[in-house]
């Protein structure tokens, strides 16, 4: 009988696992077993901690900036409310309108906010 593939190269009968070293056991068994029975001695950050980590505001940024990208942040919120609403129905739909509501009173104020910017600068030159 013929075979399609030849027939496996001769090898070495030893194993590369008969010659183990006991120090690299033990430190491989010491770290396998620390990583999952060991406690965690850290404490646990909180969720603001965290959250303040993701996102920051330079301290010395431009009120007047700030104050502009807080309304083009409100702005944008209100969109997406308002799109996401048209999608729903009922008690959904209501939560949706609510929050788009809340969403336009900050509008509403970040625009009183630059308008009494605006007269500040325009009362003081």
């Amino acid at each position: 009988m013929f075979k399609a593939t030849p027939n496996p190269p001769e090898t070495d009968p030893v194993s590369p696992y008969a010659t183990l070293d006991s120090r690299k056991l033990h430190e491989a068994a010491e770290k396998a077993l620390d990583h999952y029975l060991k406690p965690d001695t850290t404490p646990p950050r909180s969720s603001q901690d965290r959250a303040m980590k993701m996102f920051a505001v330079v301290p010395d940024a431009n009120p007047e900036a700030l104050t502009i990208e807080t309304y083009e942040t409100f702005s944008t919120v209100s969109i997406l409310l308002l799109d996401l609403a048209e999608s729903l129905d009922d008690k959904p739909r209501h939560l949706a309108m609510a929050i788009y509501r809340m969403s336009e009173l900050g509008l509403m104020l970040v625009e009183r906010s630059l308008d009494n910017e605006k007269a500040i600068k325009v009362a003081g030159a």
